[in-house]
């Protein structure tokens, strides 16, 4: 495996470099030297565990759950550490400085694109605006096929959740994919310019959710992603993004400041953002033990972004200055960044953190409307073209990483 020799669980002090000296109750502490992965089992004593990291950024799953360990910090879990929990310590992996070309199945205005996997087959699946029956999917987020959606409409977003790709356009039309390839046309509760739609889990309950622009109050929601009932939005906006994180489901408007969010995928508390831009796509990570909620901007004159950390409080951050000339028009979370698509340019952005921002460049220039993450992909897709694009992150070794049980006090 290319690991260094790990103890057994024991208690007391660490006397490790990684571990803080007084960590009690160590469980794991070494470092992966040429493997990017290890998982085993461990023994806690019953306590919280704490994550460390040093050097490099590690990602550290334990019972399950995954946690972000920024470099040279300390991550307090939720997860409480006894017998035989399963422990994985991953290198976590640098956004790549470049995006590869990729070429789309036919010139469209590309509008969104969302990951899924189906019967163990990865599917990247892009819709178009038009009005089109233009629809593509690819099984390794460089090579597309082409598709056909069950109408010719305005096809504006995509999500995935529960083996159901769900599309919704600027009508009353509305689509579900069980495949990723095929489609069945569905209806939306009225006839509105539905925007954007997100997939979440509340209380057990599959939630996709929709939201409009106008303005209007105008929302919906769906628990089977096939039949669709309306809500209503806390004001009259043109609401453009929603997505969901954190048992929260938090919704953007354009050229205003309003925002919202719903704690059950029905009813709609109103927040306000940090500043009236025009707002084009907000995503939620968790980076470390923090939520993030993080929403971009197409203004080719502002260089704004906005924050959450409990979606319905927002604080203004800064985009690369060399940014897009046109703005950022789609933003998506994985793999511990986000990262923000160009509006017509060949300069992107990515965040470890929610927070602070870095360019990076896309090989060609796309106007990219859509964008995700998945298996190791973050994929985009251009609007009037047929070019998309790709980037692929690479882990950083070595990673020095330590678990152990609280409680203690950290020096």
């Amino acid at each position: 495996m290319g690991q260094s020799t790990f103890p057994v669980p024991s208690s007391g002090s660490s006397t490790s470099t990684v571990l803080p000296i007084n960590a009690s109750s160590v469980i794991l502490d070494g470092s992966l030297t040429s493997a990017s992965t290890y998982t085993t089992t461990v023994n806690g004593n019953g306590g919280i565990a704490y994550l460390t990291a040093t050097d490099n950024p590690a990602t550290i799953t334990v019972g399950g759950t995954a946690y972000t360990v920024p470099a040279n910090s300390t991550v307090a879990t939720t997860a409480v550490v006894g017998s035989g929990v399963s422990t994985t310590i991953a290198a976590a992996a640098t956004i790549p400085s470049t995006f590869s070309a990729s070429t789309m199945p036919s010139s469209q205005s590309w509008t969104s694109v969302a990951y899924g996997v189906i019967s163990s087959t990865n599917y990247y699946v892009a819709v178009a605006t038009g009005p089109t029956t233009a629809g593509a999917y690819s099984t390794n987020g460089t090579t597309w096929t082409a598709s056909t959606m069950p109408s010719s409409s305005l096809w504006e977003s995509i999500t995935f959740g529960n083996g159901i790709f769900v599309a919704v356009a600027l009508t009353t039309v509305a689509a579900s994919s069980t495949n990723g390839t095929t489609w069945t046309a569905r209806t939306m509760p009225s006839n509105s310019n539905w925007t954007s739609v997100a997939y979440g889990v509340i209380s057990s309950t599959n939630y996709y959710v929709a939201v409009a622009t106008g303005p209007t109050t105008a929302g919906a929601y769906s628990t089977n992603g096939t039949t669709w009932t309306a809500s209503t939005m806390p004001s009259s906006s043109t609401w453009q993004s929603v997505t969901y994180g954190n048992g929260k489901f938090v919704a953007i408007a354009f050229n205003q400041s309003n925002a919202a969010y719903s704690t059950n995928g029905t009813t709609w508390t109103a927040s306000t953002l940090s500043t009236t831009d025009y707002w084009t796509s907000v995503a939620y990570g968790l980076i470390g033990a923090t939520n993030y909620y993080v929403a971009v901007q197409e203004s080719g004159t502002s260089t704004n972004n906005a924050y959450s950390t409990n979606g319905s409080t927002w604080t203004t951050g800064t985009m690369p200055v060399s940014g897009s000339a046109f703005g950022w028009n789609s933003i998506t979370f994985g793999n511990g960044f986000f990262v923000a698509a160009p509006s017509g340019s060949t300069i992107g952005a990515y965040s470890s953190n929610g927070l602070t921002w870095t360019a990076n460049t896309f090989s060609s220039s796309i106007t990219a409307f859509g964008l995700t993450y998945g298996n190791g992909y973050y994929v985009a897709v251009g609007f009037s073209s047929a070019i998309g694009a790709y980037g692929t992150p690479s882990p950083i070794l070595p990673v020095n990483f330590g678990i152990y049980n609280g409680p203690t006090t950290i020096n």
